[in-house]
């Protein structure tokens, strides 16, 4: 645990982020050492398992608050609490353990706290990332994706022994799960109580594994998860798919799958939350005369009667033409901009018609060109 990285550090965030901050962090992080994208980059894969340990823990307030206080230890299950002292060495000749002092401090009634090995323990989360298209995210789709996942073992129901045997107690705890270890020195006697290694706490052994796990208790597997997308799942937002994940150690619950949503940018809509933008170019003609558009839609295309007279950067509202806001029934607006488009290589009849048009609007609209003429003025005054 010496050599774990601050969480912080893994998502690249200060100790003070807020919730959204750490969110955005783990999403960019998750999304640069994704598996999928490096399928034999092995630094990478393991990177991926940092930032997820490091998201779990910061997501979590509570998990959160104990990591501020007590750094790792007070996230990791198996930690063993702190070490023992004697005051030995002091010439009273009195001996105690550290444990019970920080058992009087927290509420443990001057007895040590350690984590049971064979108590029920959920599994670990897993997250995954999903891909899907613009009109995907906006019509809602089913979506299949593979997990890698350590589920119960089915030959051995998870116990870790083969079939026909059962686990013995360890000899070195004694089916404590714990060993105590004390050392001579100048302060005194320094007792230290930790998980037993040779049975990581369970205080039992297995003298015949189960082949297939190894005496694990959980096998890898990879497994086709279908997922509902709803209409209207937006780029970077995550589903959770409760209890699909890395299945619990003795008897605890299963994890669950958070699956990143990847939208792939369309090529003629854009969005801004639920609602839907988009940019239509028009002819000068149109835009002068005024004229009756296509205008494609999320849902396909529809007439729209722009007026005459209509500038370059005007945008049209289309209400409810939008995306379904998530998990409601009312849908967004699409916003329609109108790009005028200018001819080019006119041939020379085109250019007299306009040449003659230019004429026509220079004999009516004097008063027109005057303030042409003091708009540049102020222009002038502005650059002094």
């Amino acid at each position: 645990m010496a050599d774990e990285r601050d969480y912080y550090e893994v998502l690249g965030v200060q100790k003070g982020a807020s919730d959204d901050e750490i969110k955005k962090a783990f999403k960019k992080m998750a999304r640069k050492y994704h598996p999928d994208l490096h399928p034999d980059d092995k630094e990478a894969g393991e990177k991926f398992r940092e930032i997820n340990k490091a998201y779990e823990v910061l997501s979590d307030p509570e998990k959160r608050q104990r990591y501020d206080q007590f750094g790792h230890a007070g996230v990791d299950p198996n930690y063993g609490g702190g070490g023992g002292f004697t005051g030995g060495g002091f010439g009273g000749g009195f001996d105690f353990d550290i444990n019970d002092i920080f058992g009087s401090f927290f509420g443990g009634g001057g007895t040590s706290r350690r984590s049971n090995a064979n108590a029920p323990r959920r599994g670990q989360d897993i997250t995954t990332n999903a891909n899907i298209s613009f009109m995907e995210a906006c019509e809602g789709k089913k979506h299949d994706i593979k997990v890698t996942r350590m589920e119960t073992c089915p030959d051995c129901n998870g116990t870790g022994a083969a079939n026909g045997s059962k686990p013995e107690t360890c000899p070195d705890c004694h089916g404590t799960g714990t060993v105590k270890m004390t050392q001579r020195t100048p302060f005194g006697m320094i007792s230290n109580t930790r998980s037993c290694r040779r049975c990581g706490g369970k205080g039992t052994i297995n003298s015949n594994p189960c082949k297939k796990c190894g005496g694990t208790s959980r096998v890898k597997t990879t497994k086709t998860i279908s997922l509902d997308i709803p209409a209207g799942i937006d780029d970077g937002q995550i589903l959770r798919v409760s209890g699909k994940g890395d299945s619990g150690l003795n008897g605890g619950p299963a994890g669950d799958i958070n699956v990143v949503i990847s939208v792939r940018p369309h090529p003629l809509f854009s969005r801004s939350g639920s609602d839907v933008h988009c940019e239509i170019p028009v002819t000068y003609t149109q835009a002068v005369l005024g004229d009756e558009l296509t205008v494609p839609t999320i849902d396909g295309n529809v007439k729209y009667k722009i007026p005459e007279g209509t500038q370059t950067g005007t945008v049209f509202r289309l209400k409810g033409k939008g995306i379904k806001r998530l998990r409601r029934s009312d849908r967004g607006d699409q916003y329609v901009k109108i790009n005028i488009e200018v001819p080019k290589n006119l041939n020379k009849k085109q250019k007299e018609l306009l040449q003659e048009y230019a004429k026509a609007m220079d004999e009516g609209i004097e008063e027109h060109y005057q303030k042409r003429k003091g708009f540049f003025d102020k222009l002038k005054d502005h650059f002094k």
